[in-house]
C-alpha cells in the first residue's frame, strides 16, 4: 500500500485528465490523508466542469452569429480615471478557442489576467491596440476619445473581422457590422478577452509611469483618483500625463 506521502506527490502531478482515475484509485482509502486528497480532487475536478460549463456559456454570441468566419470582441479600459489614456483593444479569437476562465478582466485577479493575456496573445487568430493619450482626451472628451481608441484597435488587425462584439457602445465611423452587448465583458468570450489584453496593457503601462512620475503611485491606483493621488496632485500638482479636464475644481 502507498504512504500518504506518495498519494500526495502523486496528486500533486495529476493533471485534469488524471482525476477521475486517481479518484477511483483512492476513494476506498480509509486512511484521514487519502480520503482528504481525495475531496480535494473531487473539489478541483467539480471546480474545472464547472469552468467548462461557464465557459460554453459565454460562447452564447459567438453562437449566435456563427455564420460569421471572424468574429471580434472590442472592449477599452481607462475612462474615467485623472491621468493616462484610454486604451482599447479588438480580439479575433479562435472559432474552436478553449481558454478557460475568460471573464469580465474587473472579476478576475491580476495575476490570472497576467497569465490569460499571455495565452490569448498566443492562441488568438490577431489581436489589435488602440491608444488615446490624455491630451487627446481633453481635447475631444473621453467618449469620442474611446470610440478613437477602439477605431484603432480595429484598424490595428492584421485581418479584418466580419463582425463585431462591442461591449456595449456601437462606434461611429466604422464600416462593419456591429452588434452592441451590455455588459458584454461578462457575457462574450471575445469581448472578455479584449477586456483583458486591455486591461493588462494599460496597467503595464502606468506602472512603467510610476518610475517616471514617483510620488503619485500609478503602479497603484493606475491613474484613478484614490485618496492618495489625490493628495499627490495637490502637493507636487499635475503632471504630463493627467487629464486636465478631470481634475477637480480645488487641485
Amino acid at each position: 500500500m502507498k504512504s500518504i506521502t506518495e498519494i500526495k506527490n502523486e496528486y500533486k502531478a495529476c493533471e485534469i485528465s488524471g482525476l477521475s482515475g486517481f479518484i477511483a484509485s483512492y476513494e476506498n482509502d480509509d486512511r484521514t490523508g487519502a480520503e482528504a486528497l481525495v475531496r480535494q480532487a473531487k473539489k478541483k475536478l467539480s471546480d474545472y466542469e464547472a469552468e467548462l460549463v461557464r465557459t460554453e456559456e459565454m460562447k452564447k454570441y459567438e453562437k449566435q452569429y456563427s455564420q460569421y468566419d471572424l468574429i471580434c470582441g472590442i472592449d477599452e479600459v481607462g475612462r474615467g480615471p485623472l491621468a493616462g489614456p484610454v486604451v482599447a483593444c479588438a480580439v479575433i479569437l479562435k472559432k474552436d478557442c478553449n481558454i478557460l476562465y475568460i471573464n469580465d478582466s474587473k472579476k478576475i485577479s491580476a495575476r490570472k489576467r497576467e497569465e490569460l493575456y499571455e495565452k490569448i496573445m498566443a492562441e488568438a487568430l490577431a489581436v489589435g491596440i488602440g491608444q488615446v493619450e490624455n491630451t487627446r482626451i481633453d481635447e475631444i472628451n473621453i467618449l469620442q476619445a474611446t470610440y478613437e481608441a477602439m477605431r484603432q484597435a480595429i484598424q490595428n488587425l492584421k485581418i479584418k473581422p466580419d463582425i463585431l462584439l462591442n461591449d456595449a457602445v456601437t462606434i461611429p465611423g466604422v464600416d462593419i457590422k456591429q452588434v452592441p452587448i451590455i455588459k458584454g465583458d461578462a457575457k462574450s468570450i471575445s469581448i472578455a478577452a479584449a477586456s483583458i489584453v486591455a486591461k493588462v496593457t494599460r496597467d503595464r503601462l502606468m506602472e512603467e509611469y510610476d518610475s517616471v512620475y514617483p510620488g503619485y503611485n500609478f503602479a497603484s491606483n493606475k491613474g484613478y483618483g484614490s485618496k492618495e493621488h489625490m493628495q499627490a496632485v495637490k502637493r507636487l500638482g499635475i503632471t504630463p500625463i493627467h487629464r486636465k479636464t478631470f481634475i477637480p475644481d480645488g487641485l
